[in-house]
């Protein structure tokens, strides 16, 4: 997917989408991020031809979304927040209808659907009206509808609404194994999924793009220095927690150190280093010439819902190094 100072106005001059640039790699899986009325749904329909954009430009699998939308459109897996479904045919019908449209091959079709309604897990509701299905079942017969035609690019607006538990691993999964051979852009309020299953990032608010990258490398930037978590215990050494403090302090490049908490003896610290220093290997090394217990020693990053604020409270894009 490839986007170039892609901007949609309304005829109230309203700006939905405003110069956004971005570009996803074949078969990356990236998570498409921003608040409500933040573009996200207006771009979604701009990639997927159902609407032309004011100005700029967007290609799909090398085809002009403006100039070339029905080659476009047959690469294109499109799985909206509410699933274009017919409540009046039966699953197996509506996945029929929907190759039909697709102009799958007959001799293909009935071994595709099979292939399809597996993966999804709706094998057992093949025979039923969807008009008698939860709303779960919908949904997962929604994203077999845009995988039945194995398309190149798969987009997916909200696709674990309505989902139980166990329904959302399941569907996680299935997006993980259709990275490689399908490049898919996947949009969603709930962070935590978008951690388990995109590679990259994308974030917009107010219509604006703000950043485009790796979780690890928000993290990295927005912070401006490196956190390091560590969990101690004093050993037989009778250290007390503002002594195991004091000397982490004193070690080459760290900058400050809040203490955090203490949890079956162990005490726990967060370490920042001074900008561009990693200190990971002196505070190893102070540890154990200190004669301390080393149980736990790791980076820790801002989590992606703190990233997520940050960057849609300010509306400002982060550096522009850091935009890949």
């Amino acid at each position: 997917i490839q986007v170039e100072g892609l901007t949609k106005r309304y005829s109230d001059r309203a700006v939905a989408v405003d110069d956004i640039s971005f570009q996803v790699e074949k078969g990356q899986i990236v998570g498409f991020l921003g608040p409500n009325g933040a573009g996200k749904t207006t771009t979604m329909r701009m990639l997927t031809c159902f609407m032309p954009p004011t100005s700029g430009a967007a290609s799909v699998a090398g085809f002009d979304c403006v100039l070339q939308p029905l080659e476009v459109k047959q690469r294109i897996g499109y799985l909206p927040e509410t699933p274009p479904l017919y409540p009046d045919m039966s699953v197996t019908e509506y996945l029929a209808f929907v190759g039909g449209l697709k102009g799958m091959p007959k001799a293909q079709l009935d071994s595709r659907i099979t292939e399809v309604m597996k993966r999804c897990a709706i094998s057992d509701v093949a025979g039923k009206l969807i008009s008698k299905l939860s709303k779960g079942y919908r949904q997962r017969v929604g994203l077999a509808q845009a995988i039945l035609h194995n398309p190149d690019v798969l987009v997916l607006d909200e696709p674990t609404a309505g989902l139980d538990p166990k329904q959302i691993i399941e569907t996680r999964d299935l997006i993980k194994a259709l990275a490689g051979d399908h490049t898919i852009i996947l949009s969603t309020h709930i962070l935590p999924e978008v951690e388990a299953t995109c590679e990259r990032v994308i974030i917009i608010t107010k219509g604006k793009l703000v950043a485009t990258d790796t979780v690890a490398n928000l993290t990295n930037r927005l912070r401006g220095v490196e956190a390091v978590l560590v969990e101690v215990d004093a050993g037989e050494t009778g250290a007390d927690q503002g002594q195991m403090q004091r000397k982490l302090e004193q070690v080459s490049g760290v900058s400050r150190v809040v203490y955090r908490d203490t949890r079956d003896g162990r005490c726990r610290f967060e370490v920042e280093s001074l900008k561009g220093r990693s200190v990971r290997a002196e505070l190893a090394r102070a540890v154990v010439e200190s004669r301390w217990n080393l149980h736990e020693l790791h980076t820790a990053g801002l989590s992606l819902e703190e990233v997520f604020l940050q960057l849609t409270a300010s509306g400002k894009p982060i550096p522009t190094e850091a935009v890949q």
